[in-house]
């Protein structure tokens, strides 16, 4: 399953931003795949959390041959040290664990957070361990969908940014002034951003890496002019 947007969001996007414009019209349509389970994707993003891709994908598929299903009750069975051995940290481990407890046990109701804003929902899920602003904003951006999240805690997102209008640095005011252009179709610009972050679009570079490249460059010119 893939995120869904179309020609409603598209044309929005294109009327509101000339260099999105471009960039759209470039990539065309992005698939980005989603996880519409909850539980599963809450999982999949803690375990996530400051790994590479390629470690993600190792752990979540021993996880899935480890059990039938990432189910509740499929997860409450295992210690912390079967998940930590899958090759995780014990911190992580623990996580899953109190999430996967609280899920049971029915003190954190996760079909509710569909009838939830957004803000209340980056509230609710922050409030379990091992879940902070962005992992929320990420899993609802990539399980529940919601069409509205830009996310300033996210890195590509801000390398995006950098790269499309040629800025040294996204502050909170640059960020939120394109975050209002993009609004109500912020997730969908989102998805371009980090198409944009990943080097989709030939010929464009990130302007913060280009600075730090010259200053390296102007040091090794003064060190040589001092030889």
């Amino acid at each position: 399953m893939y995120f869904q947007y179309g020609k409603k969001e598209i044309d929005y996007l294109k009327s509101k931003d000339s260099k999105l414009k471009e960039v759209i019209d470039k990539l065309g349509y992005i698939k980005r795949e989603v996880d519409s389970d909850l539980f599963s994707s809450v999982i999949h993003n803690i375990i996530g959390q400051q790994i590479s891709t390629k470690a993600l994908k190792t752990i979540w598929q021993r996880l899935n041959d480890k059990v039938d299903g990432i189910k509740p009750e499929n997860i409450t069975e295992m210690s912390i040290e079967d998940i930590k051995n899958l090759g995780m940290t014990y911190r992580k481990a623990e996580y899953i664990k109190d999430f996967t407890s609280k899920i049971m046990s029915g003190e954190f109701d996760i079909d509710a957070l569909n009838d939830m804003s957004d803000e209340e929902i980056i509230k609710e899920l922050s409030n379990l361990k091992g879940i902070g602003k962005w992992t929320a904003e990420m899993i609802m951006t990539f399980s529940m969908q919601r069409p509205d999240i830009v996310s300033y805690g996210d890195l590509a997102i801000l390398r995006g940014m950098r790269m499309l209008y040629h800025h040294r640095k996204i502050t909170p005011e640059l960020f939120n002034k394109y975050k209002r252009r993009y609004s109500p179709y912020g997730t969908v610009a989102s998805l371009y951003l980090w198409a944009i972050a990943g080097g989709k679009v030939e010929g464009m570079k990130d302007y913060a890496a280009l600075t730090d490249a010259e200053k390296r460059k102007r040091r090794k010119a003064k060190i040589n002019e001092a030889k």
